[in-house]
């Protein structure tokens, strides 16, 4: 199994913190994002892994079983952009990761084990999550519905908490026809739309297409690091409670 970190964005929102790094090498709870998210992957059984630089990509350095992978238009590209760089139509299976995210390995593990052609992981607990993050979750949180195993929507704005059964971790499975049905279905949009286009929209593009995306449910241990009040927030969650429901750290780990 191959996995793919996308390592490119500028992470803007994190003010001067990733200045001159990427957002995947901020630490939190002793390691770096990055470090959590290789570890997790190993766990789970990833032998393969890819990292997409952009932004100070000089800040990333070579690590024994990684492959570097530089988006040198990593300005005008969004996350299924840098996704692409690293060929992921070459492996019979990729892991596309974000690499603002930390998980626990029972969620790659999920994705590693899915037969679907495409799958992703959803949280069910993100409200516990969110409403640490923000005073209206709403102003955050996307539609995500699922019946019988498969995704039915994701990604749009809404007013009201019922059309939000879970949230989307920022980890999907694409096998190699997986991935084969998402470059069609980006090839029918405008090249500047194709290269800026984001992981959620990509999937709603296929749901309109009528290809099956497998939704697998999760109960927490993850985290986005979206903004500079999130790291603060997850650094004082890891060291005054321990086992929250979001702590994505295992005893392996330690």
């Amino acid at each position: 199994m191959h996995a793919v970190i996308l390592a490119a964005g500028a992470g803007s929102r994190m003010g001067t913190l990733t200045r001159r790094r990427p957002k995947a090498l901020l630490r939190l709870a002793g390691r770096r994002l990055l470090d959590w998210q290789l570890a997790a992957l190993a766990a789970a059984g990833v032998d393969a892994v890819s990292v997409v630089s952009g932004h100070a990509a000089a800040a990333l350095s070579t690590q024994e079983g990684v492959r570097l992978v530089h988006n040198a238009d990593w300005q005008n590209s969004g996350p299924v952009a840098s996704f692409a760089c690293a060929g992921p139509a070459a492996f019979d299976a990729t892991l596309l990761v974000y690499g603002d995210g930390v998980f626990h390995p029972d969620l790659a593990r999920a994705l590693v084990h899915c037969p679907a052609d495409i799958a992703i992981t959803v949280d069910r607990r993100w409200h516990d999550l969110w409403s640490r993050r923000f005073i209206d979750v709403l102003a955050d949180a996307e539609s995500l519905r699922r019946q019988d195993g498969q995704l039915r929507e994701i990604g749009a704005r809404v007013a009201d908490l019922a059309m939000i059964e879970a949230q989307f971790t920022g980890l999907v499975r694409f096998s190699r026809r997986g991935w084969q049905q998402a470059a069609a279905a980006l090839a029918t949009l405008a090249p500047a739309h194709r290269r800026r286009i984001d992981t959620t929209s990509l999937l709603a593009l296929l749901l309109q297409r009528g290809v099956d995306v497998a939704a697998i449910d999760v109960e927490g241990r993850w985290c986005e690091v979206d903004s500079a009040r999130d790291l603060a927030l997850y650094r004082l969650l890891a060291r005054r409670c321990p086992g929250w429901s979001h702590d994505w750290r295992w005893d392996a780990a330690a």
